[in-house]
This record gives C-alpha cells, sequence and structure tokens, in this order.
C-alpha cells in the first residue's frame, strides 16, 4: 500500500507487560490545509475573501496514501506511542496521525492509550529512557500550528495574488509569473534590499591618517598609530604633520601590559550552528540543516533544532566527552582535557525545548561524506572548546610622544592557547611580540606622511549576518529562518555570490520598493 513507509515489528516489553510492537514512519505532515476548490481560481475571486473563505484539510502527498496506510496498519493496535520530532511541528503531526489511526480502528482509542515519547537524540540510551517516560502529547502546542498554518495561508496567498497582478500590471518586464508573498519572507527580503540602498546611496568621504615610522637600532621598521586616529580636515591633519616633521625623535611615554582572556564558547544551538556553517564552512543555513538533521537521524548528534546554549545540570558531559578520546583529529586535546578536568562550561539560555547540539557517538573522515564530515567535525569541536580553558595572552600598548602628539605600538604573545587549539580559525594570529623598550627612550622616525582615505560602504549581508538579524526582530525560529532565506533565494529575490553574501535581483528591489512607495 506504501512504499515509502515500512513497517517494523518484533515483542518486547512495554510497561512490565510483554506486547507485540509494530513500529513504521510518516514523511512530514500528514495533512495540508488549503483553501476549497473554488477559492483556487485567480480570476474569480477577490484575493480580499480569502481572509475569511472557508479552508479544508487534505492529503499532504496524496500519491503516498498516508492516512489509509496508517489507518490499516493502526486497525488492530490497542496502545499507540507517538515519536514524531519533539519540536510544534511533530506535535501537530501527532495528533494527524492519532487522527488517521482512529479512522481504520472499530473502537475509538481511549485517550490514555495514546501516549507520546520525549526524546533529543537517536541513542539507545535515549530511546530507552523515553519508552520509561511516556508522556501525553500536547494538543496546545498542535494547534498553535494550526493557527500558524492558517495564518500563513491566508496572509500568503492572498498578498501573493494581489501584488503578483499590481506589479504585473506596472511592471511588465519582471523576471517572475508568481511574485510571492510571506510574512517571514517578506521582512527577510527587506533587509538584504535595505542594505542594497544604503550601499547605492553611500557617498564616500575623503579623510587623512597621520602615518610615523620609526627605526630601532637593529634596522627594524615599525608603524606607529596615531592616537586621533583620524582627521576629516586634511589642513588641520597638515598642521598636525608639520608639528610631528619638526621632530626626530619619538618618546616612549608609557608601557603597559594585561594578561587578557578570549573565553570559550557557550553550549551551540541551531542560530550559531547555521552562522558558522555559512561563515565557516562556506554552506547555506538550509543546507547546513538538512546535513545536521541526516546526522541526527543516523545517530551521530543530538535533535539540531534548538534555542538553548546552555547544559542542564544532569547533562554527562563527562561521558559525552569521553566518546572521543581516542579521535585522530581531536583525540590528544580531550585527553589533556579529562586529565587536568573538565572546565565548567559558561551559562547560557535555557530555552527549556531541547539540550544543546552534541555529538553522541565518534566518528572519523571515513564513515561520513565530504559536508557531512564537515558539520559534525564543527559540532564536535565547539562541544569540546566549551570545556576546554580559555584562550589567554599578554596585551603589551607601548606610547609614544612626539611633540603634542600620541602614538601607540601595540602587541600580543600567546600564554594558553586553551579552547583555540580546537577552533583553530578562532586563535591569535602570529605572536606579535614587541621590541623591548623603556620609558624614556628615544626612537629616531625614519617616515612621516599623511594618508589620504575615503570611508567605505557597507558590503552586502551575509548569510551569518542576515539571520543575526532575522533572531534579533523574531522572524521566524530556529527551524524555518533557514526555509526563509532558502525562499527568497529560489523566488529569484536574491542571488548568493562570493563570501555567501546575499544581493537582490532587481525583482526584490523592485518589490521592497513598491511595499515602501
Amino acid at each position: 500500500m506504501n512504499g515509502s513507509c515500512s513497517v517494523h515489528e518484533w515483542v518486547g516489553q512495554l510497561r512490565s507487560e510483554t506486547v507485540n510492537f509494530k513500529m513504521t514512519s510518516v514523511c512530514g505532515h500528514v495533512m495540508s490545509l488549503d483553501f476549497i476548490g473554488k477559492y483556487n481560481n485567480w480570476d474569480k475571486v477577490d484575493p480580499a475573501e480569502l481572509f475569511t473563505c472557508p479552508t479544508e484539510k487534505k492529503e499532504a502527498v496524496p500519491k503516498l496514501r498516508i492516512p489509509a496506510f496508517l489507518a490499516k496498519e493502526g486497525s488492530h493496535c490497542d496502545y499507540l506511542i507517538l515519536w514524531l520530532d519533539c519540536d510544534k511541528e511533530g506535535e501537530n503531526i501527532c495528533f494527524e496521525v492519532i487522527q488517521a489511526v482512529q479512522q481504520g480502528m472499530n473502537r475509538r482509542l481511549h485517550p490514555n492509550d495514546i501516549w507520546r515519547a520525549k526524546f533529543s537524540a537517536i541513542t539507545e540510551r535515549d530511546i530507552k529512557a523515553a519508552l520509561q517516560n511516556l508522556v501525553k502529547p500536547n494538543e496546545n502546542e498542535a494547534r498553535s500550528v494550526d493557527a500558524r498554518q492558517e495564518l500563513d495561508l491566508r496572509i500568503g496567498c492572498a498578498f501573493t495574488r494581489f501584488q503578483t497582478k499590481f506589479f504585473q500590471g506596472k511592471y511588465g518586464d519582471l523576471d517572475a509569473s508568481l511574485i510571492s508573498y510571506g510574512p517571514c519572507q517578506t521582512p527577510t527580503l527587506g533587509f538584504c534590499v535595505q542594505r542594497h540602498d544604503e550601499i547605492q546611496t553611500f557617498k564616500p568621504d575623503p579623510y587623512w591618517v597621520l602615518q610615523v615610522t620609526v627605526k630601532i637600532s637593529e634596522g627594524q621598521e615599525l608603524v606607529l598609530s596615531w592616537a586621533r586616529g583620524r582627521s576629516f580636515d586634511k589642513e588641520i591633519a597638515n598642521v598636525f604633520l608639520s608639528h610631528v616633521k619638526e621632530h626626530e625623535h619619538a618618546t616612549v611615554i608609557n608601557i603597559q601590559s594585561s594578561e587578557k582572556t578570549k573565553a570559550r564558547p557557550i553550549a551551540l544551538n541551531t542560530v550559531e550552528l547555521m552562522r558558522v556553517s555559512s561563515s565557516g564552512l562556506g554552506m547555506g543555513p538550509h543546507h547546513a540543516m538538512q546535513i545536521a538533521e541526516r546526522l541526527y537521524t543516523q545517530g551521530y548528534i543530538s535533535y539540531p533544532r534548538t534555542e538553548t546554549t546552555s547544559y542542564s545540570e544532569n547533562f554527562d558531559l563527562m561521558a559525552t566527552l569521553k566518546q572521543q578520546q581516542n579521535s585522530s583529529e581531536w583525540g590528544d586535546e580531550v585527553r589533556k582535557i579529562l586529565a587536568n578536568g573538565i572546565n565548567r562550561p559558561k551559562k547560557g539560555h535555557d530555552a527549556g525545548d531541547h539540550p544543546p547540539i552534541t555529538p553522541m557517538k565518534p566518528a572519523s573522515r571515513n564513515e561520513l561524506d565530504g559536508d557531512s564530515w564537515r558539520l559534525y567535525d564543527y559540532i564536535t569541536r565547539h562541544f569540546i572548546a566549551t570545556l576546554a580553558k580559555d584562550c589567554k595572552y599578554l596585551s603589551t600598548t607601548i606610547k609614544f610622544g612626539i611633540g603634542m602628539e600620541t602614538f601607540t605600538l601595540t602587541g600580543q604573545t600567546l600564554i594558553d592557547p586553551g579552547y583555540t587549539s580546537l577552533l583553530t580559525w578562532q586563535a591569535l594570529g602570529a605572536n606579535e611580540g614587541l621590541p623591548r623598550f623603556n620609558v624614556g627612550d628615544r626612537i629616531n622616525i625614519h617616515d612621516a606622511k599623511l594618508l589620504e582615505c575615503f570611508t567605505q560602504p557597507p558590503d552586502y549581508l551575509t548569510e551569518s549576518e542576515l539571520i543575526t538579524l532575522m533572531e534579533k526582530h523574531g522572524i521566524g525560529t530556529d527551524a524555518s529562518i533557514p526555509v526563509h532565506i532558502n525562499n527568497i533565494c529560489i523566488r529569484n529575490y536574491v542571488t548568493v555570490v562570493a563570501g555567501r553574501k546575499l544581493a537582490p535581483t532587481s525583482l526584490g528591489i523592485v518589490l521592497v520598493h513598491g511595499y515602501q512607495k
């Protein structure tokens, strides 16, 4: 009856009772929401009617016949245990499954015979714990998804039909037969066009920087930074230059050294995973989340959709860390942490949904394909880094006086790389130790000149920056953010250019400017 969802049967224990288990799956939502037939005619229906007209639930993928499949397979069952994803969408699918199964039964299942399994990882320990701690499915969460689906349908379709006709009437050469609208998609596009407009209207301003080069006894040349930074008035800048040129030496007037730390990361959530995937791994957020979902279903990582950045008190950090101690990639670092004792992770945000994203079992490059390995590699390194030491370094600033003007020279010396041994792209640059100076030393000035520079326009938004803006303004959820970004790409509103920057197309620009007018 159904070629996509296999059925597995076995005998096992459920609450001290021997039972016959039958397990199957679904392919996403069982049902979808749509308008009744006559309202799907664009030419005969005023878009305004879509806000109040009747809707109906239809099979999400009719050719799979999932409701009939569930009704048949569940017809003789005494209990129903729901193992859908533990988020609001999963909760909604639970009730779709319940309704489908009930339709095939001679008797309706009593609510006490319907249970929900709660889990955050597909491991033997987590699955057994979920089976021993079954709860009731949450109808309020499921209904919140129904409400969102109805709002998305009514608002999305009404405005899509309206603006498609409106813009095609005004701009006949638009590169789109359908100009879609979405409550989250549209402000997402708005951020990209806003940045485009800032670039277009930017007017560069000239400014001048006073650059002094000194030469020490070993013949080494050092470029000093002007304490004033820059001047937007060339005449004033020339006055400072003339003043400096009256002197042959720069005098050391102050030396300050202080130990600084670069803090190890907090636990990993979905938004940070998407940001790093784009900026560090060159993967779009939609692609990254597809890979994360696959790693989760294969048991390599915990549930990848979470807003939480704090490990709970009962999270077994030690066991999760020990799993990684034999890795050829980071085993040395893990054994070092285990020998010295793990550092208490920094306190993040507990959103009350799922634990942070962590590795659930070890893996090697040979087990996982290219992007899967790169994402697993990052997730595992990030987890280990949360238990490592902070990076420590010595920062030294030397102040020089030339007449009335002050210049500085700054250097850094690494003390302990800490977590940056794992997240190597966050490591300090090569040690920038400074030559030894003493207060009162007089150093020969080799050159003094004005550099003419211009203020630079902002660049197009990167995917990483867009994700940050969406999170800040509450647009989308950790699960839907990658979908909204992918939508504005596939609908030809933006294109992804070098550096995973988002450049709006003429269609996207006309659309947002049309809203603004």
